[in-house]
């Protein structure tokens, strides 16, 4: 199975352009590395909740939306590898990230059940 790595990022709204801008910019680096997928979503419909929810997950100020977003990977061994390779890539050092970063989370996640592939 696949190995997933997933971001959650409070994104000002002003910003939104730029970050997609950003995304695109750091997509084929991720695929030079063996990415398979790359997926960013601007959220549209996320409710605030009694006890956690998205917003306080990252912070979230007025006038930030939160971006979930993920990349798969063909196994964790390639993932760790790229993500090694790709913290030394100049690319990925001098690239704007008009977010606050100190806000953003992530994981790697070993997929265990994928209906894509169940079919």
């Amino acid at each position: 199975m696949t190995y997933v790595d997933g971001f959650v990022v409070p994104v000002p709204e002003g910003n939104r352009e730029a970050y997609i801008a950003s995304a695109k910019a750091a997509k084929p680096i991720f695929f030079e590395h063996g990415a398979l997928h790359h997926v960013e979503c601007w959220s549209t419909d996320i409710p605030k909740g009694e006890h956690t929810d998205f917003f306080r997950a990252v912070q979230a100020k007025d006038g930030e939306c939160v971006v979930f977003s993920w990349i798969t990977w063909p196994s964790k061994e390639v993932r760790d590898a790229a993500w090694e390779a790709m913290m030394s890539d100049d690319r990925m050092k001098t690239m704007d990230m008009p977010f606050d970063g100190k806000r953003m989370f992530w994981g790697g996640f070993e997929t265990v059940f994928d209906s894509k592939s169940d079919a």
